[in-house]
Formats: structure tokens, sequence, C-alpha cells
């Protein structure tokens, strides 16, 4: 009876929601446009080069080379942002997070200490600021570390436990305190009894490690739900409230963490994260997102992969040192009190994460943001039984992260909608809107024409002895040039970051990882503009990818999986 009463008020919690959620079946019409909206554009900049340059190719000439310097501006800006962000994360690692998290145990006796004291690590200023505020306000309600608890939700189709061990032991290992970490398992029916033993060795392998450690299966064909992340990160939420409710925590001192079964965290990531959460005021209304590096088996990985995975890497370098632009991706944590009024994750969409971003601005009228966490989680590059396979299950894996486009829709819907928008400023979330569709048509399109596009002019108008459109593909030659320095700082930072190698790699190793990266342009465009356009397409098309594609875990060799972005 109490179960039932139970499913019934989490269906009207639900219903009461609907609002917030993707839409099932038919679409309006203008969802329906805004869902071949992106597609629409990335097809159209590339047919417009062709277009341009059959009715004059001076115009197919200067279509050309405003893309390519805008490429070339962006190339700059990416290579400083590397630079000052690589430079960063070292400097955020360094810190003793669990010390300035200790500090706002008591504000006023720790900004007695420091305020006159003179230190060089990253945000120690800041740091000094924080303990002033809060030691400044009389009664402040802000939890204290020792009442703030974490509890990370690892979800888990099939993987075996060479994957799912080190993992949970790097948890283990930071240098939070275990007793206030709760672990939830949640893992699907789907990977049938393998599964099922693999999370009952897990729970006795690490009983008595963390303050609890739950298992949640999560049962097969609910309804409302599609085949993926989000359905199970959702129903172990759901777990994971009603135990925090029965143990009396207090939900709004809990900071829950999804992790990927392969996502190996940094030591001070939970005590950063804890810091952060305190010193905001408005807590429950921010998400915290760390670096992810796809770093965990990159010597392993074949070079195409490796390119695929430090371009990754850099990305989220990049995005991290652009907090108005920081979206959730991957791992992030987000408080329980706020999960829970907004029911967790979409249970709708494969690219739950990005998604948790836009859902979580529209729950929270706009007065939401996403906090840089400077310090990495460590994934997997894509690695499957063979090259052939590899290749592959790469291209499914960011096929399913560029349907991140499917948003576009979402967005467009909520602020074309004035009941819908619940308040939010046209301006700014039309802002948002337009940088999400740019971001989108501009990995589609992009890499295709940079590549080939100084031909264009030149190939259509064979008669033609314009210079303009002959000397193209040498003007075009000329910033690629430019543009290659770029790649330069890329290939040093790469190396700088590349864990220690393995015993069983020759120094040869070395000479490979650098040569690699010529395959740059190939990988940009097959695996960045056609996945790109793959997912664009079907959204066009109305053939919604709604099955998330696992990314199958092939673990080569044994090795002690500690890494580190900062070798000591």
């Amino acid at each position: 009876m109490r179960e039932r009463k139970k499913e019934t008020e989490d269906q009207a919690e639900s219903q009461g929601l609907e609002w917030l959620e993707l839409p099932l079946g038919k679409r309006t019409k203008l969802y329906r446009f805004l869902e071949i909206l992106p597609g629409f554009l990335s097809y159209l900049s590339v047919i417009l080069l062709f277009v341009l340059s059959l009715i004059n190719p001076i115009l197919g000439a200067i279509y050309l080379l405003v893309i390519i310097a805008i490429t070339l501006v962006k190339a700059v800006g990416t290579a400083f942002r590397t630079i000052q962000g690589y430079k960063v994360v070292q400097a955020a690692e360094r810190v003793d997070w669990s010390r300035r998290l200790a500090d706002l145990e008591d504000p006023h006796e720790a900004f007695e200490r420091l305020y006159d004291a003179t230190e060089n690590s990253y945000d120690f200023d800041e740091h000094v600021q924080n303990l002033r505020i809060m030691s400044a306000v009389e009664g402040n309600k802000e939890p204290k570390p020792h009442e703030v608890y974490h509890a990370v939700i690892m979800v888990a189709y099939d993987e075996g436990l060479e994957v799912l061990v080190p993992s949970v032991e790097a948890v283990r290992d930071t240098t939070f305190s275990n007793e206030r970490i709760i672990f939830v398992l949640g893992y699907e029916e789907r990977g049938g009894e393998a599964m099922q033993k693999n999370a009952e060795e897990l729970k006795k392998k690490f009983a008595g490690v963390f303050k609890d450690f739950l298992l949640v299966k999560h049962p097969d064909g609910l309804e409302g739900e599609i085949a993926g992340k989000g359905p199970n990160l959702t129903y172990a939420g759901k777990h994971l409230a009603e135990y925090v409710e029965k143990k009396r925590i207090p939900a709004e001192n809990v900071i829950v963490t999804s992790l990927d079964s392969d996502n190996r965290m940094s030591r001070k990531y939970l005590d950063y994260v804890a810091y952060e959460f305190i010193v905001r005021p408005d807590r429950q209304h921010y998400s915290y997102q760390p670096v992810s590096l796809f770093m965990n088996n990159i010597w392993e990985a074949p070079a195409p992969m490796r390119v695929v995975a430090m371009s990754n890497s850099f990305f989220n370098i990049i995005s991290t040192m652009r907090p108005h632009l920081l979206r959730n991706f991957a791992s992030h944590s987000q408080p329980l009190a706020a999960l829970i009024g907004m029911d967790f994750w979409s249970k709708r969409t494969i690219v739950e994460d990005g998604h948790q971003y836009w859902r979580s601005l529209f729950y929270f009228e706009g007065k939401y943001e996403v906090v840089p966490i400077r310090v990495p989680i460590y994934q997997d590059a894509v690695i499957a039984e063979n090259l052939k396979a590899t290749l592959r299950a790469q291209f499914v894996q960011l096929r399913r992260w560029d349907y991140g486009a499917s948003d576009v829709a979402y967005v467009g819907s909520h602020l074309f909608d004035k009941k819908e928008r619940r308040g939010m400023n046209f301006l700014a979330l039309f802002t948002k809107f337009v940088r999400l569709l740019d971001g989108h048509v501009t990995l589609a399109m992009m890499a295709p024409i940079v590549a080939f596009g100084g031909w264009v002019p030149m190939l259509l108008n064979s008669t033609s002895r314009g210079a303009v459109a002959w000397n193209l593909p040498n003007v075009v030659g000329w910033i690629q040039t430019i543009a290659m320095v770029g790649l330069i700082i890329t290939v040093v930072i790469s190396l700088k970051m590349l864990p220690k190698r393995p015993e069983n790699y020759k120094k040869q190793k070395i000479l490979l990882m650098i040569v690699q990266w010529i395959l740059m342009p190939v990988i940009a465009i097959v695996y960045q503009s056609v996945a790109a356009f793959y997912a664009q397409t079907r959204l066009m098309l109305g053939k919604y990818m709604e099955k998330f594609d696992v990314t199958k875990k092939v673990v080569k060799r044994k090795e002690n999986h500690d890494q580190r972005f900062i070798k000591r």
C-alpha cells in the first residue's frame, strides 16, 4: 500500500514538471522546424559555397575567406586558451583543497590567520576573501564542512570488474572523508547475470569503506523511458533520496556526482566541490563541472582514437576557462535538493549530461550557473576488440554526443513561448540559443569547407582566369599554415599531459604520439563533421536517436590507474 502511494505521488510530481520535459511522440510545427534548423543551416553553409562560386567566383572566394578568417581567429584563441587552461589546471591540482575546506569550519579564525599572509597558490586571494565574507556575516547559515555529504552515483551496463574496481578505488582514495561518502552503483537489468554478479562483488569488496554502498538495479522497459543513461541515473537518484530521508540527512547538504564506469576522479575533486558548494549562498542553483580528460588508456588506444581523445581533452580544458559558456558534460556534480526538485535527469534523451544544463536553467528560471572545477576526472579513450570495431565505436560515441543538437529545439521552444520562458529575459536566452545553434552548425560544416573549399570557385569556373579564383587555394594554404602554430602548441601540451609511459612501451612510442597529429584533418572531417551531419540529419528526418549506444570498455592490460595531471 505504501509503495503504491509512493508511486502515485511520483507520477503526480512528474506530471507537474511535464513542461520541463522533452516531448514524446508528435511534435508541434514550431518544434519540428527547430529540429530541422541545425541540419538545414549546416547543409546550407556548404551548398552556399557552390552556389556563390557558380554565380561568381569572387563571391565564392569572399564567402570562403570569411569562414577561413573566422577559423583562424578561433585557432589563435584556442591556442591561447589551451596554454592558459593547462597552467590553471596544473595550479588548481597543486592546491590543498582539504586544508581550504577545513578553513570553512571556522571562517573567522582562518581569516585572522591568513588575512596578511602572502601565498602564490591558485585563487589564494579569493579564498581569503571568501573567509572574510563568511566571518563578517552574523549567524550565517552555510553548512559546515563536517555537515556536507557526497553521494557518488556510478552507472554501469555490462562492464567488468577490471573497469569498475579502479573507478570505485579512485573515489575511495580521495582526500574527502569516506565516512561522508555515499556510493551508489546504478546498474542495468539489461546487463544480465554477469552485471548482477559484478555489482554484488563490488559491494562485498568495498563493504565498510564508505558511509554506505548502495546497489540499485534499474529495471528494463519502464514506461516513458528511452534505453539510456539518464533513466538509470534518475532511478538511482530517487533511491538515494529515499535513503537520505530515512537516515535523516538534510538533502540540501548532499552533493551528487554522476560517474561513468570508467571515470577516475582526482584525489582532490570532492574537497574542491564541497568548498565551492559552501562558499556560494545560493548554492542549490549551481552545478559543478570538472575537466574531463580522456587519458586512462591513452597509450593503448590506436592513433586515430588518441587524436580524438586528446582533442576532446583540450576542448574541456578550454571550456573551463570560459565559465559563462560552460555546460554540463559527462561527469558533473549537483546538489541533491535541486535534483529532487527537478525530478533528477531527463529520461527521454541520450545526451542527459548536456541537456541537464538547459533543464536546470529553465527549472530555476534562468538563475542557474555551472561552476568550473579545475581538476580532472580521467576517462577512457575508445578501444574495442579490434581496430575496425574501435573505429566504429568512436564514430558511434561522437554521433551520440553530437545529438546534443536536439537541444536546439528544446531551448527554442521555451524561448519563443512566453509562458514556457517563465519570466526569463528574452535577449539573454536568445543569446544562449544562438550560441548553441552556432556551435552545432560550425561543428558540422567548418572542417569540409576549410579542407576543400579553396578549390571550389576555381573548379566550378574552369574557363575563368580570374586571379582570385585561381590563387584562392594558395591563399587558403598560407592561412592554414599560419593556423598550424596552434597545432604545434597542441602537440607540445599533449606530450606534457601524457601519463607515465607504461614499461611495456618503448621510448620510440613518444615519436608516434607526435606523428599521429598528421591525422588531424581526416579526423576533423570523419569524426567531427560526418558525425555531426549524421546526428543533425536524423533530427531533420524525425528519425530520433532514442537508444543509448554504450561505448564498450575494453581493458588491454592491468596497470596502476592512479594517474595525475601533474607528474611528481
